[in-house]
């Protein structure tokens, strides 16, 4: 599943890309623009990958069932 990272003057927004994302989307500011896309197979893979690229070492996750199902199993994904 594609994510995307979004960054304005003041804060960014790492969310799901397409529809899934929509909600995030909406609540960007007005100077937000696209600045990253990566593939993920589960939430911590993606936050892994976001991890890396901002360079801020390893992802721990507070919620690893969660977090390491994959996008495949989960009903609540479009």
């Amino acid at each position: 599943m594609l994510h995307e990272l979004w960054v304005s003057q003041t804060s960014q927004t790492f969310c799901l890309a397409g529809p899934n994302g929509d909600v995030a989307r909406a609540l960007l500011e007005s100077d937000a623009r696209w600045v990253w896309t990566v593939s993920a197979d589960c939430a911590f893979e993606a936050m892994s990958k976001y991890y890396e690229y901002m360079g801020w070492g390893l992802y721990r996750s507070a919620c690893p069932e969660v977090d390491m199902q994959p996008y495949s199993e989960r009903s609540d994904l479009i």
